[in-house]
């Protein structure tokens, strides 16, 4: 269609756009050229969205609104407001537009991951294919965050391997497996970085662009339908992110993959790689159609440009409802005042729901599932085989996790720092305690009330980092159903345990014969085996910790508020606790690490020289008395008991996390 150049001056919601000569970037329909070719291995699948809204209610802030009304009075802020469109396979469509106009809530939309119901709602109609979001559906779409969420202490090779034995489907073997890796890496140029670390902000690793293509790549692994990304150039030089853009546009066109990406703010070059353009103004589409169509759509509604410039400046200027210099000089600077700015919006929102909405509205919805010919009974006949939930087993998944655990965290763990840390404390304990006699019975039960402290506290405060620094990472992976939440759990926290458990052994091994205790290879034993009880308790209540609150301020400081109730009523310090808060040393498992340790090293009958020539029974010492040396199955009982039930309260705390 030709352009017509509005003539100077016009006012265009005076006038009708209906009777206007407007460019209008049509057919909507996929057409025969975008149909994935014949040889292609992926599945095509058509992206449709209508009429997408998709709102959330402001004025609640945590539990306490509900308690004083102010909930009921909570107003609904509109994130997106009536965006449509369809992507074809083969074709990449960009969504652009200013921060905070809505293009990330609509990709996450468009990826199956915004609740439909609650005080955030999402209607409208997606479909893939005419097929509404299924657990079949989610495994053929790739998504690929702005943020590259990757572990620091893994390869780029081991990173992508890990990913391909849990998304893979059970059918492929092993080494199939490990062969798609090294394809993948081959093809998005990441050979020379294959064993480098991915890096973090503690260690330099890969760069930013090739961080980026691990993050893509993963997604290419399970050869997904459909690619999603979110601002896949944030932060990348021009050069990188013409790389990445230009690799997508090769994966779309060649494949016969359908891409969406968000982007900011594009250069030339990379907009004209773009098939179809969506610009979003505070929620509103402004545009939809060819972005080789876009400036002569704008144009034609009276707003162009005088001189020659990157079509997404002038879109993302319009979109802020800055109007070209043709119509009013402006706006770097901020010339354009807030209500011009509102008329410009205005303006573009009027002429889209004129030009383009009524009659987009009416193409989709006379679309049916027979138009998508054969792409559409290739995807039905993929879905139908694949159609399990689960890629791979309960168990290939927690054996994976737990190795993928067991190698990330093989520098945290066993770093020079901690293993200091542990082995000065023993050391500096065992010369202050050194061989204390056993008449010495006060230095002696302190001994073991420092046992039962520091393996109480230690662990915990470790613990209590494991889950919120996992948030993320938890998010992206269960959002893309790679595994379930229980392999997941018993992996990571099986993981911990070599680190959990050395340590506290290497350190009662030197601090036990230094202190002289009961020089008895059974009582070490039995003592070893309480202290390591008691870290498997503090570490299961600083899981749950973390869990429940995901913060790790939060999380360290209602730790420290427990500690501190633990350590007071612990049975050492305090041995006549008032009647009506007694109850707190029952919930202390410090308390009955103390008396297990106590029952190793007493029995009813020892005695000790309270004075010169004088024997007293050690069951009457202050700090042993309150205590008590009897029911030690039962205390041995209820630690069990807290072991597993705050590791159950951890699980539970993380499966209420919202992964869509």
């Amino acid at each position: 269609m030709p352009l017509h150049e509005p003539v100077a001056g016009e006012n265009i919601p005076n006038q009708s756009l209906t009777n206007m000569p407007v460019v209008v970037p049509y057919p909507t329909l996929c057409s025969l050229q975008h149909t994935a070719p014949p040889t292609s291995v992926v599945y095509p699948v058509t992206l449709k969205f209508e009429e997408v809204v998709y709102k959330v209610k402001v004025g609640q802030r945590g539990w306490l609104c509900g308690v004083v009304g102010s909930s009921s009075k909570s107003a609904e802020k509109s994130i997106l407001n009536g965006v449509s469109g369809q992507v074809c396979p083969g074709e990449m469509l960009a969504m652009l537009g200013p921060s905070g106009s809505g293009k990330t809530t609509l990709l996450t939309a468009l990826g199956g991951r915004l609740p439909s119901a609650g005080p955030r709602r999402l209607s409208g109609k997606i479909t893939y294919n005419g097929q509404t979001f299924t657990s079949s559906v989610r495994r053929k779409i790739g998504f690929v965050s702005q943020d590259d969420v990757l572990y620091p202490n893994l390869t780029v090779s081991e990173t992508l391997t890990f990913t391909a034995l849990l998304r893979l489907p059970r059918t492929l073997a092993r080494a199939e497996k490990v062969e798609k890796v090294r394809r993948v890496i081959a093809e998005l140029g990441l050979e020379k970085v294959a064993h480098s670390m991915i890096g973090g902000p503690l260690f330099r690793g890969v760069s930013g662009g090739e961080r980026k293509r691990v993050s893509i790549g993963q997604e290419m692994l399970v050869n997904p339908s459909l690619l999603l990304l979110d601002e896949p150039t944030s932060g990348l030089d021009s050069t990188t992110a013409q790389r990445i853009v230009t690799m997508l546009k090769r994966l779309a066109a060649e494949g016969g993959r359908t891409v969406v990406t968000t982007i900011h703010q594009p250069s030339s070059r990379l907009y004209h790689m773009f098939d179809k353009v969506v610009v979003l103004s505070q929620g509103f589409p402004i545009y939809y159609g060819s972005a080789s169509a876009a400036l002569e759509y704008f144009s034609s509604i009276g707003f162009s440009s005088a001189f020659s410039s990157n079509p997404a400046d002038l879109m993302l200027d319009l979109a802020n409802g800055i109007p070209p210099d043709s119509n009013q000089a402006t706006s770097e600077q901020g010339d354009t005042t807030d209500e011009e700015q509102k008329l410009v919006s205005k303006k573009l929102i009027s002429a889209y729901e004129q030009i383009f909405a009524t009659k987009l509205k009416g193409e989709l919805k006379s679309m049916d599932s027979n138009i998508y010919g054969d792409n559409n009974k290739r995807y039905q006949a993929s879905m139908r085989a694949k159609g399990e939930k689960w890629s791979t087993s309960w168990w290939e998944q927690f054996r994976v996790l737990l190795m993928r655990s067991l190698k990330e965290r093989r520098f945290e763990a066993f770093n020079k720092l901690r293993i200091f840390q542990v082995i000065s404390v023993a050391t500096l304990g065992g010369l202050l305690w050194w061989h204390s006699s056993p008449n010495h019975i006060q230095d002696r039960t302190s001994l073991l009330f420092f046992f039962s402290v520091f393996w109480g506290f230690f662990p915990l405060y470790n613990a209590v980092f494991t889950f919120p620094q996992e948030r993320s990472m938890l998010i992206k992976e269960r959002s893309s159903g790679m595994y379930r939440l229980s392999s997941y759990f018993l992996a990571r926290t099986a993981g911990d345990l070599p680190m959990e458990l050395a340590l506290p052994t290497a350190f009662v091994i030197i601090i036990y014969w230094m202190g002289g205790l009961k020089p008895n290879p059974v009582s070490f034993l039995l003592s070893l085996l309480v202290v390591l009880y008691n870290v498997l308790v503090s570490q299961s209540l600083g899981l749950a910790i973390g869990a429940i609150l995901m913060d790790v301020k939060q999380a360290t400081t209602l730790a420290s508020v427990t500690t501190l109730v633990f350590l007071i009523a612990g049975g050492y310090y305090v041995q006549q606790i008032p009647p009506f808060i007694v109850w707190l040393k029952y919930l202390s498992y410090s308390f009955y690490c103390y008396k297990l340790l106590l029952g190793v090293q007493f029995r009813d009958g020892d005695t000790y020289e309270c004075s010169p020539g004088v024997m007293c029974r050690v069951v009457d010492f202050p700090a042993i008395k309150s205590v008590g040396l009897n029911h030690m199955w039962i205390d041995v009982c209820i630690m069990a008991l807290m072991l597993f039930g705050y590791r159950l309260v951890a699980y539970m705390a993380l499966h209420r996390l919202k992964t869509r």
